[in-house]
């Protein structure tokens, strides 16, 4: 194995960590280009300067942009971090969250699951470091949380937004929401631990098919995405009930022969985990990318940036602990291929 190569900071420039800030978020050259307000071969030179100065691939080309590399992947909290610490040092700071007479509150937005990883980290940091805000966490009934920030109903939402991170991913910065990535989490198939489908290869997907189910939908709506994951390979599933709770749902398949799909990071939270089976699904379902989102006019806030930015760092917290999670007495096991 070669020794990595040293970094030389004394010729590193800084503005080519801000390019490379921003191509992570956008996953696209010419996307990056437009929001820095500068051409696209001046994004691409930037991206082969910072290559040679860390002797590291950065980002390989995709069918819809570029694909960040492991090592950019470990490289991109550190900068961002970097990158807002000296933001912060050079722009004046009006708001601080220790002080006595602080009458700022924030309404953040986020499902069970969410709510579950974040607001115990949030609540430990609060007190920890005597941090004298107000703090209200109203439900998220939507994967569109715009309008709830629009009407300012929410300062922030934090959850898995698919369609609108795919539409803020074409946008220029005249959009009128902002997006940060946090962190990721994966669906798996959740049942009670001595359910007959969780005995080792007993989840194909013609019984995954034939079980009865529980749906988690924050709308109550009858048709979910698992549905549709299913109806491209031509099968579907009979859904026995709906509930808007991942908390509810779980405790339901804990107690029954239902059977759910859940994130896994949420399962760890319910505080039972070990009367729970995690199973991997038999069929393709997109990954979860939790994400918080705010209303472009929150940008310059201080108290708003700083919530921003300890969302980010819990986050962080939340990424690293899921790594190190040991396996459990129900761990996650592949199911047999469909």
């Amino acid at each position: 194995m070669s020794t990595p190569r040293p970094v030389n900071f004394r010729t590193l420039d800084l503005n080519l960590l801000r390019v490379f800030d921003v191509v992570m978020e956008e996953r696209h050259v010419t996307r990056a280009a437009h929001r820095l307000a500068i051409t696209q071969p001046a994004v691409s030179n930037a991206l082969r300067r910072l290559r040679e100065a860390t002797h590291e691939e950065l980002f390989i080309p995709s069918s819809t942009g570029v694909e960040p590399t492991p090592h950019a992947q470990a490289l991109w909290p550190v900068v961002r971090r970097a990158l807002s610490s000296l933001q912060q040092a050079l722009e004046p700071q009006v708001f601080d969250p220790r002080a006595a007479g602080n009458t700022v509150s924030f309404t953040l937005a986020m499902a069970d699951a969410t709510a579950a990883l974040v607001v115990p980290q949030l609540a430990r940091r609060f007190l920890d470091e005597g941090i004298h805000v107000g703090l209200r966490v109203v439900p998220l009934t939507t994967r569109d949380p715009r309008e709830l920030l629009e009407q300012g109903w929410a300062d922030l939402a934090i959850g898995f937004f698919p369609d609108l991170t795919e539409q803020l991913l074409v946008e220029d910065d005249s959009a009128a929401f902002r997006r940060e990535a946090l962190y990721a989490s994966r669906y798996v198939c959740v049942m009670r631990a001595d359910h007959p489908l969780a005995a080792p290869g007993a989840l194909t997907l013609d019984a995954y098919c034939a079980a009865q189910h529980l749906r988690v939908s924050f709308a109550g709506r009858a048709h979910g995405f698992v549905d549709d994951a299913l109806a491209m390979i031509g099968r579907k599933r009979t859904v026995a009930m709906t509930v808007n709770s991942f908390f509810t749902g779980t405790m339901a398949v804990q107690q029954s022969d239902l059977i759910t799909v859940l994130p896994d990071s949420f399962v760890p939270a319910t505080g039972f985990a070990g009367q729970l089976a995690c199973r991997h699904l038999p069929f393709a379902l997109r990954g979860i990318d939790i994400s918080q989102v705010w209303h472009v006019r929150a940008e310059p806030d201080p108290a708003q940036r700083w919530l921003r930015q300890v969302i980010g760092e819990i986050s962080d917290v939340i990424a690293a602990g899921a790594r190190a999670l040991p396996q459990t007495a129900s761990p996650v096991e592949p199911a047999e291929p469909a």
